[in-house]
């Protein structure tokens, strides 16, 4: 018998992997919305409140499932890129867009890699609610179709 540690990946290490890109999109997408609210009147702000605690709850959930699992958590980016200006309300409902989408497709790669009943349900819910939130951002920034066929997958 060995003494030696395995070398063994475990048996969730792909779906930790896939839960830890979907935390690190909650992160993005946590402050990405900073963005889109400061680009809003005030009188236009209430749905990035929602959808920015939304994606803070889902961060803090993400971390302590990681961490329950024994996986260090990744955390935020000191700062990150915009893909565009952002230099009016179009420009920051289509910037919620972007957002979402790339929580959907975090999402949708956590569904492709997860091994547990309870990772698969979390990864449909939440690619569910992240494409709800893009139909409102897709409808503001005047985009059709408003909907997606398949959330998370290129198209």
């Amino acid at each position: 018998m060995s003494d030696a540690p395995s070398t063994a990946p475990s048996p969730t290490a792909a779906e930790d992997a896939a839960l830890q890109s979907a935390l690190a999109a909650a992160h993005t997408a946590v402050w990405g919305y900073a963005v889109v609210g400061a680009a809003l009147p005030l009188e236009q702000r209430e749905p990035v409140a929602v959808a920015r605690q939304v994606h803070r709850d889902l961060r803090d959930r993400l971390a302590g499932l990681l961490t329950s699992r024994g996986v260090e958590p990744v955390g935020a980016e000191g700062g990150y890129a915009l893909p565009f200006p952002v230099l009016s309300a179009v420009d920051a409902a289509v910037l919620a867009v972007t957002l979402e989408d790339g929580t959907s497709s975090a999402w949708t790669w956590v569904l492709d890699q997860a091994t547990e009943a309870g990772t698969r349900e979390l990864g449909v819910a939440e690619l569910g609610a992240a494409e709800l939130r893009a139909i409102g951002w897709r409808t503001a920034a005047g985009r059709t179709p408003v909907t997606t066929p398949f959330p998370g997958l290129p198209d």
